[in-house]
């Protein structure tokens, strides 16, 4: 059973959520040789002043 963890900012729409986990799933399911019902995906939204990259938060630019 593959489980997925994908950390992204916040701000996607259901729709695009949708065809991330979509596309995800068939490429899984591809390469792995796994049946789609058995992957697991678990989306993590974070808040732009919650994630930092080179010491500067994403919600200052």
């Amino acid at each position: 059973m593959p489980l997925v963890h994908i950390e992204l900012l916040e701000g996607r729409t259901p729709e695009q959520l949708k065809g991330l986990v979509q596309d995800v799933t068939a490429a899984i399911a591809k390469n792995a040789n796994v049946p789609e019902e058995r992957i697991h995906i678990v989306l993590s939204e974070m808040k732009p002043d919650h994630y930092a990259v080179g010491g500067t938060l994403k919600s200052e630019g």
